[in-house]
């Protein structure tokens, strides 16, 4: 072995922390600044999602609502005179009607 190769092997032994924290410091940048896979907009699109989410929840309960309303009006004519009664704000002649806004 040559002088120089010996001396290059004792430093790169010395500064064997170097490569390492050269690439542990590439790595950390790519996950914080690239665009594909910035930390920042995962964290954006994982609040996206959890919004989306719970707007499905809210529009499964509503249909859920409506679904069982529309049945109720389908197999009960007594329900759907309630309900033709309230949405045209028509009363019987006993009835006293409320209406609040």
């Amino acid at each position: 072995m040559s002088k120089f190769s010996k001396k290059f092997n004792f430093w790169l032994r010395r500064k064997s922390h170097l490569p390492l924290i050269i690439i542990g410091s590439l790595i950390v940048l790519i996950l914080f600044f690239n665009d594909e896979t910035s930390l920042a907009l995962n964290m954006k699109y994982e609040k996206e999602i959890n919004s989306l989410t719970e707007e499905i929840e809210l529009c499964r309960d509503s249909a859920a609502f409506y679904r069982s309303q529309r049945e109720a009006i389908i197999h009960d004519s007594e329900d759907l005179e309630h309900l033709a009664r309230e949405r045209f704000h028509m009363q019987r002649p006993s009835e006293d009607v409320y209406i609040l806004k």
